[in-house]
């Protein structure tokens, strides 16, 4: 596979451009073409021909090309369609066609299946316990009629619904997990191993594009390194890439960091770090060491690519912070524990005191920890409010209100975690082999912004305001390095041949309009989206196209 870090190349023959004297079924017009290379704008007229870019013609470089349908776009840019590094649209892809929160930022093409939970490949045993473990990131699933349980019959899905955007998927290794070992805290047997690299392949043979896992997650987290090596392995014989959330992102996250670095390196397999960031109090200004560590690898012949959001506070769910071995067993497992008063006083002291696996090994803060969404209505007021200030206001101890947040909402509780650097985020988004993923919850009263905002809030805050990339940059970092992590060879650069899946936006004006108060506001500045050629966004507008299908990966 091309390292994300390497200079784009025009794909191979297949992407011949159309015939450039046959009319056209769109031009674009006199727009400012920022092509994914990274490098300098140029102006154009753009014509699209049967899903396809036919005909790129610079200012003064020829005939210009004459289509069914003009559109002029003097004042505008044109760039590749965005693709969503770390998306967890896994159900809201198929529940809600209309799905603008990624759409009008200029998404074109998604990657779900992250953090090693998600809903494929299963049995029924599997499905329920995946339903109640991530329901703070997709719902309960009620509401979407899930008839799939292999990677292949979810993909076909897609296809057959359509969607509003493309999807291309990662096998969720703590899934696999669930599925050959169960919820327990021990090592697989050479026989549940065997059958988790059954699964892994059988996902990559169906078109998934690499493994994901979740290593503050259970039960994914209770994989030790050899048994991910053996399954990256599996992953690097198919051409695919491994994404994982290590095991810290704080305490420990350099060395959670290097263990994935080397675990793959001994793997052959390609690894991609997601949401990529060097988070609580213990690692402020430290991002200059991530990225040495990353440089050297890099440097040593590794493939390695990365993503962030440009944002400080991070997303998960509330019952993530808890220690691993309080949910060893399950989601119900966990609510006995957290019922009774004696392990429950064992799990606040892990958290409190010691630093808990699940919350990073650091002691929690909980003037940190927001509640951003709860599945039980009667606990709506705890949404927007720290717990600590919750706690404060009901005259009782943070963590009696958490666990009873706990136990109200058997566990769906979502929150925002304000424990990011900015310094950080500035330094590990101009690394060379950055790409952008928004980590986007859609879930929840008070979602975190970064699943709305997260596109144009690189280009409009920090492109054109701080000047941290380039606006060519910039571009480059959310087009062609992720096509290239993906193997894609006719998407990510706007080039003759290549899908029309295109962006026309205003550099003057694209911004956020979604923040940590109105989290779901619609962004400024991106009055067009193609997917295939077929207008996805209008003048500002959804409209009904469902252009969007699986993006399968390909040798």
């Amino acid at each position: 596979m091309p390292s994300a870090a390497r200079t784009v190349r025009p794909g191979p023959a297949q992407n011949r451009p159309i015939p450039k004297g046959h009319t056209m079924d769109l031009v674009i017009r006199d727009v400012c073409v920022i092509d994914g290379t990274g490098g300098d704008a140029y102006r154009a007229d753009v014509g699209i021909r049967d899903g396809r870019i036919a005909t790129v013609v610079r200012e003064g470089g020829g005939d210009r090309p004459t289509g069914r349908r003009v559109l002029d776009a003097h004042g505008l840019a044109l760039s590749p369609g965005f693709i969503d590094m770390h998306a967890h649209s896994d159900l809201a892809l198929l529940r809600d066609p209309d799905h603008s929160a990624k759409v009008a930022q200029g998404v074109t093409l998604e990657v779900l299946g992250q953090d090693g939970l998600s809903y494929a490949p299963v049995d029924d045993s599997t499905l329920a316990g995946v339903r109640a473990a991530i329901t703070g990131w997709n719902g309960d699933g009620s509401d979407v009629d899930i008839d799939w349980r292999t990677v292949g019959e979810y993909l076909d899905r897609i296809d057959r619904q359509g969607t509003a955007v493309n999807a291309a998927y990662l096998v969720p290794q703590g899934t696999v997990r669930m599925y050959a070992v169960g919820w327990d805290d021990r090592p697989a047997t050479e026989a549940e191993l065997g059958r988790m690299k059954q699964l892994v392949a059988e996902g990559l043979e169906q078109g998934a594009v690499g493994m994901s896992s979740g290593l503050t997650y259970t039960p994914g987290m209770y994989a030790s390194g050899s048994e991910l090596t053996e399954l990256c392995r599996v992953v690097a014989s198919y051409g695919g890439y491994y994404c994982p959330h290590h095991r810290s992102y704080g305490a420990g996250a350099l060395e959670a960091y290097e263990e994935m670095v080397r675990l793959t390196r001994d793997a052959c397999c390609a690894l991609h770090l997601a949401h990529a960031t060097m988070n609580f109090g213990v690692n402020k200004g430290r991002a200059p060491e991530l990225l040495a560590l990353l440089d050297e690898a890099l440097d040593a012949g590794a493939d390695i690519s990365l993503d962030t959001y440009p944002y400080t506070p991070g997303c998960t769910t509330l019952v993530a912070t808890l220690p691993s071995w309080a949910s060893e067993g399950g989601p119900e497992a966990t609510l006995a524990r957290l019922t009774d008063q004696a392990t429950a006083e064992r799990i606040r002291h892990h958290m409190e005191v010691m630093g808990s696996d699940g919350c990073h090994g650091v002691p929690v803060e909980w003037d940190t920890i927001e509640i951003s969404g709860v599945c039980e209505p009667s606990l709506t007021p705890f949404v927007g409010r720290t717990v600590a200030d919750s706690a404060a206001r009901r005259g009782e101890e943070p963590w009696v209100t958490a666990r009873g947040l706990l136990l109200a909402d058997r566990l769906g509780s979502t929150i925002l975690q304000h424990v990011g650097h900015e310094e950080n985020v500035r330094a590990i988004m101009r690394h060379r082999v950055h790409t952008g993923g928004s980590d986007g919850i859609l879930q929840g009263d008070k979602p975190h912004p970064r699943a709305y905002g997260t596109f144009p809030h690189y280009l409009g805050r920090y492109a054109r305001e701080l000047g941290v990339l380039s606006l060519e940059e910039t571009v480059a970092h959310l087009t062609s390095r992720p096509a290239a992590r993906l193997r894609l060879t006719d998407r990510g650069l706007v080039r003759e041949g290549y899908r029309a899946d295109l962006v026309l936006f205003d550099p003057q004006t694209v911004a956020a309009g979604s923040t940590f108060d109105a989290p779901r506001t619609l962004p400024t500045g991106i009055p067009h989206v193609l997917i295939d050629g077929r207008f996805v966004i209008e003048n500002g507008k959804r409209t009904d196209v469902l252009a969007g299908r699986a993006v399968r990966r390909t040798q």
